[in-house]
């Protein structure tokens, strides 16, 4: 996932990036006309991760071919998760640098939607049979609290955990190794620090510079394995404070951390941990577990940005588990992002129908490959090419059963970044999981205006 840069770093790097981006994403009217589309999507900042460029590049040409005198301008931001997210609602706010296509987090879609960047996209989807084709779940991720449709879906994904199988053998821990409670996977890497040392025993995101990475698969596949509705109450239509679940889970990020059982700290807190993680820590046999996504493969395979033809034999895949192993014994948590089309496009007609291209059927099953994405549509998930592209696409689809999804309202975001920064104090030891939980109520009130209920 892209992250944001570390909070000391932030305010400049933002500064160039977005001067970057303007050059690259605004250009003026540049590719504005009448038979243009203008297409904003988050590029890597790693520049060996290409994939979405070369799909996208695929569909260009796909579409130009079959829509003579139309052309799609693609318009790379190259930017962690929240600063792209910055760029394109500056880019949205006016007619004159409006993209007619950008792709959106589901996590961001309703903030947008609410500040009045995106239109509903209803009427074009009462007339394409494709939607029936989607599972519920999907279609619930881009649909705003209006019950109006904002985004199409290309894919989502699951959690677990990745571990190697080598540095098990070493420290006399089971091939087929599924941690039944949280201590167990405590135990697990106490155990690989003891008798394998010079290896980072467990990698768990967090803090404020890896940003969603951190808060969604770091802390909240924590906190879901906590107890029913661990952040919001949708019954009370409240969020929940942050009580003995949202306190256990800052005490087990802090237990990692202060038993050195994680990355060093300042590693940890690395905007751009994550690619460490996937091109160098795991390939080179650095990193024993990590709490990670099901899209890793497409950092090993399909040209990513680091071949490692073997790592299916190398690395093995379980559910993480909930904190006590109280049913159902198993959590994930799902994400996933959309096309949409800004209110302000020029050509939302014309970024339709190159919507409609990418999502023909063989187009969609390459994606769901190139960028190892859990299919969404019914007719993808079982083609036989998708089934075979990646060791362990079962084992992430069959967590779809245990995942959660984020709570898909506006004030998300600072939810997230107010959680964030309470996993950064007790990750530097700057607070106790206790004091951390407390500055995060006050800040929870203030973000949803008292809207709190205490579990």
């Amino acid at each position: 996932m892209p992250v944001r840069p570390n909070a000391s770093l932030a305010p400049l790097f933002l500064v160039a990036t977005l001067a970057a981006g303007s050059l690259t994403a605004c250009g003026g009217d540049s590719g504005s006309d009448s038979d243009t589309v203008k297409v904003a999507y988050n590029r890597s900042t790693d520049n060996k991760i290409r994939f979405k460029d070369a799909y996208l590049e695929s569909m260009k040409k796909q579409f130009e071919k079959e829509h003579p005198g139309k052309k799609i301008k693609l318009v790379p931001i190259q930017a962690p998760d929240n600063d792209y997210a910055t760029k394109v609602q500056q880019m949205m706010r006016s007619p004159k640098t409006a993209p007619d296509l950008v792709y959106e987090d589901t996590f961001r879609i309703n903030s947008d939607i609410k500040a009045g960047y995106l239109r509903p996209l209803d009427s074009y989807i009462a007339k394409w049979d494709t939607w029936d084709r989607f599972v519920d779940t999907a279609k619930e991720a881009a649909k705003a609290e209006d019950g109006k449709t904002y985004g199409i879906p290309d894919g989502t994904d699951t959690r677990g955990l990745w571990f190697n199988k080598e540095i098990f053998a070493k420290a006399g821990l089971p091939a087929d190794w599924q941690p039944k409670n949280w201590a167990e996977l405590l135990d697990a890497a106490r155990t690989i620090k003891e008798k394998v040392p010079g290896v980072i025993p467990l990698n768990v995101y967090t803090g404020k510079g890896p940003g969603e990475a951190a808060v969604m698969q770091g802390f909240e596949m924590l906190l879901y394995g906590t107890g029913d509705d661990p952040l919001y109450d949708p019954s009370a239509k409240k969020w929940v404070a942050g009580g003995k679940g949202f306190t256990d889970a800052l005490d087990f990020v802090r237990t990692v951390y202060s038993e050195k059982l994680g990355p060093d700290v300042s590693d940890a807190l690395d905007p751009n941990v994550g690619t460490r993680v996937a091109t160098e820590w795991f390939p080179e046999g650095k990193l024993a577990i990590s709490l990670d996504g099901s899209w890793m493969g497409q950092n090993w395979i399909n040209k990513g940005p680091k071949e490692w033809p073997d790592w299916d034999k190398d690395l093995a895949q379980t559910a993480m588990p909930t904190q006590t192993g109280q049913a159902p014994g198993k959590v994930s948590m799902s994400g996933g992002w959309t096309w949409a089309i800004p209110r302000r496009a020029k050509n939302p007609e014309l970024a339709w129908d190159f919507i409609e291209t990418m999502q023909i059927k063989k187009n969609m099953v390459e994606w769901d490959i190139a960028a190892a994405q859990i299919a969404v549509r019914d007719d993808v998930a079982k083609d036989p090419k998708y089934l075979k592209s990646m060791p362990g696409i079962d084992f992430f689809t069959g967590l779809v059963q245990y995942t959660h999804y984020r709570p898909a309202l506006p004030v998300y975001p600072q939810v997230s970044t107010a959680i964030g920064e309470a996993m950064e104090k007790v990750t530097t030891g700057d607070a106790k999981p206790a004091d951390a939980a407390k500055d995060y109520d006050e800040q929870l009130g203030t973000i949803v205006d008292g809207a709190v209920v205490r579990k």
